[in-house]
């Protein structure tokens, strides 16, 4: 069993993931739809980013553009998970969303 950093950030409600996606960025939303279309894929930034068509880097920047809409409307949760760089098989920081994430996320961008 992988050991996700903070699990408990991560949410499962496809109502909460629908809001997310309804309330953040264009570019957090083309990641969020980056991820959902590779779900339970491990990837690091780098890789994502590769997915996407996105200059390195700007997955971090993404993320830190979200944190405040994360921390006061959604207490810190979000529709992705991480597994940190102790834990990955890469020594960096991974990134994906689960499948019941994916279909909340492809069914918001409808």
């Amino acid at each position: 069993m992988i050991q996700q950093h903070a699990p408990h950030n991560a949410m499962e409600d496809p109502g909460e993931i629908a809001r997310f996606h309804d309330r953040c960025s264009d570019l957090m939303r083309e990641l969020l739809n980056g991820l959902s279309e590779a779900p339970d894929q491990l990837r690091t930034f780098p890789q994502i980013e590769d997915s996407i068509g996105w200059p390195r880097r700007r997955i971090a920047s993404v993320l830190g553009g979200a944190a405040h809409l994360r921390m006061t409307e959604f207490g810190g949760r979000r529709p992705y998970r991480f597994l940190d760089e102790r834990r990955s098989a890469s020594g960096r920081w991974e990134m994906w969303m689960d499948a019941g994430q994916a279909r909340a996320v492809r069914a918001a961008s409808r």
